[in-house]
């Protein structure tokens, strides 16, 4: 075996070892697939599993299947997985030219992997790759789905954080020539049902983009957590392929592991967002004041509905009384139907925003309604602050400011009180719980737009 070439360490264990055969699994695999929908956009993240082909396989297949016509357009894979066989600190990539696999040598992204010699936490270990199943029981499927030719970057991660996967994801972000591949389990050795519900659990908070996951609800916690913080600066949306436990497959029931495929593609509006928005606007404003009137126990119209209240969609709902805010709470990333995060936000602005009391019945007649639809967030690089100054379009721009666990947001409404941008981003460092005058190069800057609805009173 050639030095610069990993050879394969699980095939004839994990998977089939001669070519003929994985091909038969891969078919079969494939052809149990129900017909997934045509993405709408090309999916950039494909979360899939890595146990034996007989335990996870059904579901790695549907994820990769959920990739669709777009895979045609796919040139480079970042494939992240966690370390399972050495003590890493950092994410490592391998020294060799190209990794083995039953269906041919793929070869190894060089120029990737010089785009990222200069991250003091990533680094080259062949060590790290030598037994690593979770990353090499995806080349089969890999060259099952994508063209020939198509370069790879495995890596290993090990003791990193979010923040410092989701930095290194962005160095190679690219288009829609790049897919990046995390490769994760979810729930180990647990009885059946209770593997059940606690990866329902952990699903939910994958698709709220909430990196907060431990090792106990997914071997590949760090790689997952830190896609899902690139994630939200891209403006990705989740939207889950299949979930299953091992007793589903092979398995008995008393002690499985639990396995998902999901995809995060960019967020589109539906054209029934687009064809007629003084319609959705009413619908949105009907559907929330609906709500809150409910609650109370006051009369209300009967809400409109809206095609597009069935689609993804993201919204903040803005509650104002006499010239002045009385609750505000809202989404920046569609992870739900329109209809119900409007809903939601309503009875949370008008009863939960931790900074007012609840709303009462006497102050409902004259509380204004407004709606703010999201446009996905844009990343919004920049040089240093007097470059974000100069650039943001005051008015225009809703801003989302990030670093390490701060974040905070103004809507574009918030120009109107706080026009000048320095003084605009000292807010909203603030609102974070960072100094006024804070800076720092990893600081991450988010803009996005908004179409506002407002309700006249009651």
């Amino acid at each position: 075996m050639s030095p610069d070439l990993r050879p394969t360490a699980v095939a004839g264990r994990f998977y089939p070892a001669q070519a003929a055969a994985l091909r038969h699994t891969l078919d079969e695999l494939f052809a149990a697939v129900p017909k997934p929908p045509v993405p709408v956009r090309a999916p950039k993240i494909l979360v899939v599993p890595h146990a034996g082909y007989i335990y996870s396989g059904p579901t790695a297949a549907q994820g990769y299947a959920s990739l669709g016509e777009a895979a045609s357009r796919i040139r480079r894979v970042l494939l992240l997985g966690p370390a399972h066989r050495v003590a890493l600190t950092g994410i490592a990539w391998p020294s060799v030219a190209a990794f083995d696999s039953p269906l041919g040598a793929i070869a190894i992204d060089q120029a990737a992997i010089a785009a990222l010699r200069d991250l003091p936490f990533a680094g080259a270990s062949d060590a790290a790759h030598a037994q690593e199943h979770a990353l090499e029981v995806q080349l089969p499927f890999l060259q099952r789905v994508l063209p020939a030719g198509f370069t790879l970057l495995p890596l290993v991660v090990g003791r990193v954080s979010p923040q410092q996967v989701a930095q290194l994801l962005e160095r190679l972000w690219g288009g829609d020539e790049t897919l990046i591949v995390i490769s994760t389990d979810l729930s180990h050795y647990l009885p059946y049902g209770e593997a059940q519900a606690k990866d329902r659990d952990t699903l939910a908070q994958v698709l709220r983009l909430d990196p907060a996951l431990t090792h106990d609800q997914a071997c590949g916690a760090t790689p997952l957590a830190g896609a899902l913080v690139a994630a939200r600066a891209h403006g990705l949306q989740p939207r889950l392929i299949d979930a299953r436990t091992s007793g589903d497959t092979a398995g008995d029931k008393d002690r499985v592991v639990g396995y998902a495929a999901l995809v995060l593609e960019p967020a589109s509006v539906p054209p029934a967002m687009t064809d007629d928005l003084q319609a959705l606007g009413r619908a949105l404003l009907t559907q929330a004041r609906h709500q809150i009137a409910r609650a109370l126990g006051q009369p209300s119209a009967p809400p409109t509905d809206h095609p597009a209240l069935a689609q993804p969609g993201a919204v903040f709902v803005t509650l104002t009384r006499q010239g002045r805010l009385r609750g505000c709470i809202g989404s920046l990333v569609a992870t739900r139907a329109l209809g119900e995060d409007v809903r939601q936000h309503a009875r949370n602005a008008a009863f939960k925003d931790p900074r007012f009391p609840p709303l009462t019945a006497a102050e409902w007649p004259d509380t204004e309604v407004e709606i703010s639809l999201l446009a996905p967030p844009e990343p919004f690089p920049v040089a240093d602050e007097a470059d974000a100054c100069a650039r943001l379009q005051p008015g225009v721009d809703g801003v989302i400011l990030s670093w390490g666990p701060h974040r905070s947001t103004f809507l574009p409404q918030v120009w109107e009180q706080i026009p000048n941008p320095r003084e605009f981003l000292a807010a909203l460092k603030r609102k974070a719980g960072l100094a006024p005058d804070f800076w720092a190069p990893d600081l991450q800057l988010q803009r996005y737009r908004v179409r506002k609805f407002v309700a006249a009173k009651s």
